[in-house]
């Protein structure tokens, strides 16, 4: 299986410069969010894999105009061919606005899940916009992680964390992927392909 991750910045190749076949062997999109509508519109469009995404910090016009054709998971379990993917978007509480939690606020939306991880045997895929704290996160107030997402990773050893919010060229030599236990973590700045 072969899963698109999407983060942040659109990807020319797959938008401005698109070139039919170019999605072809996609099984599944999935976008931690703070992309245009369009671009997942587009991409759900010109290629025959579903998308599924969880809200970023800035993805305020979502609320009025939603990615036609792809699917929010956000606080939801699904499942896609045997992938259990837990979808928490957002980021961490700087501003007073929407898609932005506190620690506290984020810990009450994982204890929600807890019936549904327990009937489901826990969860393939951690979905999420931010990283969690220490592992991917940046220094700065807007871009540190969650600390309860250590805690889910911990209990439930997924084998993906996927996120995005961090920018690649915020620092350089910054890791795509990290090891967290037996959970892979993945920046999914940009694009980046995962094969399964």
């Amino acid at each position: 299986m072969k899963i698109l991750l999407l983060s942040d910045q659109e990807d020319a190749y797959l938008w401005d410069y698109y070139r039919p076949g170019c999605l072809d062997g996609i099984d599944l999109i999935l976008s931690c969010g703070d992309l245009k509508a369009s671009y997942l519109s587009f991409l759900v469009t010109m290629g025959r894999a579903p998308v599924l995404y969880v809200h970023g910090n800035h993805d305020l016009r979502y609320q009025s105009e939603p990615p036609e054709g792809c699917d929010c998971i956000e606080d939801r379990l699904v499942e896609y061919k045997g992938l259990r993917i837990l979808g928490l978007g957002g980021s961490a509480f700087y501003c007073d606005q929407p898609f932005q939690y506190t620690e506290r606020q984020m810990k009450r939306r994982i204890a929600k899940r807890r019936g549904d991880l327990r009937r489901a045997g826990g969860f393939d895929i951690l979905l999420t916009h931010a990283p969690a704290a220490g592992w991917g996160d940046g220094e700065d107030y807007a871009h540190r992680g969650f600390a309860c997402f250590n805690e889910l990773i911990e209990s439930y050893q997924p084998r993906f964390h996927v996120h995005g919010h961090v920018h690649m060229n915020y620092s350089y030599g910054a890791p795509r992927t990290m090891q967290h236990g037996e959970t892979t973590v993945i920046n999914a700045w940009g694009k980046y392909l995962l094969e399964l």
